[in-house]
């Protein structure tokens, strides 16, 4: 039986339409990308924190219609992907800064996700409360497709803006601010006392607080009295704190850091630590004294009274001073302890000390050793730094050397004891 021509054609067109789907081109009729945003993880921040918050951007774009067709050429990119996806946070009216710059994430496709990584630094004051920041999502997506002949292509693409609000809670916590810092007595190599006036600039009260400075790295500042409990410290309340503190011989006339923070039990029931605030405390100058007299002058063999000024070129005064002088070879001393007193920044006190000088001794200047125990405003004892006290050995001029040679003096007066016995016995004549 023979088969029509028309016929024939027909069954190979549709036998053509049975096999063309392994070799036929797809076409989109529609769809586009849907982008969604969230935190990855805890979307809780606490005031003064500094953090990387994790944001995973999300494409649930579809495409919906498509038909193939044997001679349609397949387009390179699909209607449902964002391409060059560049993301920018910012902060809205929350309080906190956005760190980073916006980032550029690449193409995202229909179904998949990608994280961007955004170094955000929350408010030390900032309210507690929910907030938003708003993302904003830039990109390019596939439009249409149009085909000339069998082999060219001609895309259009279009870009699109979006932005997607991000929610955020901030925890506020126990913030502190030093509003005055006093030092008391505070000097090089001595101990001291530092008053500070603390307020609670946060919006959570702190209860079982106390109130404690560090030393700051290798500052010369150490805290003997760390710690100062407090109690309750409400926002906006200011409490006087007073630490006794002590300054390394190291130490200069200069500020120097200390590191101040709370430690509280919050509204949850934790302790917690606040973020600490480093200020600067003034020290003043070392207790120093000078040898502010002229030098005296002695003869080998000589014992006399000799009189040392003191001055006082510090900055702080000195409480029941007391000096004292060490005799070496070749002097020996008497009195080598004198009472000075109290001696302001500034002025002087003199000291008187018996010292004799041996015979033999060599004819030039001394340097005998001299140091002062003293007492500071806060009933403390130090001893000062050590001393040279000068003395000049000179020889004898004749008549000095006669009254001071023992041998002369005894010839002196077997002569004068002679005379007088002639001068008896001629008159009883």
């Amino acid at each position: 039986m023979m088969i029509p021509g028309n016929k024939i054609l027909l069954l190979s067109v549709l036998c053509l339409f049975l096999i063309s789907p392994a070799f036929a081109g797809t076409k989109y009729m529609s769809g586009s990308p849907e982008l969604s945003a969230y935190i990855f993880g805890s979307n809780e921040l606490r005031s003064g924190d500094e953090v990387s918050l994790t944001i995973v951007i999300q494409n649930t774009g579809l495409n919906e219609y498509k038909y193939e067709w044997p001679s349609i050429v397949d387009p390179d990119d699909q209607p449902n992907t964002a391409k060059f996806l560049a993301v920018t946070l910012q902060a809205g009216d929350a309080p906190l800064t956005i760190k980073s710059d916006p980032q550029m994430v690449g193409d995202l496709k229909g179904g998949s996700s990608i994280k961007s990584v955004f170094l955000v630094k929350v408010n030390a004051d900032a309210p507690e409360g929910t907030y938003t920041l708003p993302l904003k999502l830039s990109y390019t997506y596939f439009d249409t497709a149009d085909q000339y002949g069998v082999d060219t292509i001609e895309y259009t693409y279009k870009t699109a803006d979006a932005t997607i609000s991000v929610p955020v809670k901030i925890r506020s916590d126990l913030y502190i601010d030093v509003v005055s810092s006093t030092p008391e007595h505070l000097n090089v190599g001595s101990d001291g006392y530092l008053n500070m006036k603390i307020m609670n600039t946060g919006y959570e009260t702190g209860t079982k607080t106390i109130v404690q400075i560090t030393r700051n790295g290798n500052s010369p500042i150490i805290p003997i009295d760390s710690s100062v409990y407090i109690g309750d410290f409400i926002p906006g309340s200011i409490v006087d704190c007073r630490y006794k503190v002590t300054v390394l011989e190291s130490a200069e006339s200069q500020a120097y850091p200390v590191d101040v923070s709370v430690v509280y039990q919050n509204t949850e029931g934790d302790f917690v630590t606040s973020n600490a605030e480093t200020i600067g405390v003034p020290v003043g100058g070392k207790v120093e004294f000078e040898i502010a007299s002229e030098v005296p002058v002695m003869n080998p063999g000589n014992k006399k009274e000799i009189s040392v000024i003191y001055k006082n070129t510090g900055d702080t005064p000195v409480y029941s001073a007391q000096a004292r002088i060490s005799a070496v070879d070749p002097f020996s001393s008497y009195e080598d302890t004198a009472y000075l007193g109290d001696i302001q920044p500034g002025q002087s006190a003199t000291a008187n000390y018996v010292v004799s000088v041996d015979r033999s001794a060599t004819k030039k200047e001394y340097g005998l050793d001299s140091e002062i125990r003293y007492r500071d405003a806060l009933d403390n004892t130090y001893i000062s730094d050590t001393m040279k006290v000068p003395v000049n050995i000179v020889a004898a001029d004749f008549v000095t050397s006669i009254m001071t040679n023992p041998i002369y003096l005894s010839i002196i007066a077997a002569v004068i004891i002679g005379i007088a016995y002639a001068v008896y016995h001629y008159r009883k004549k």
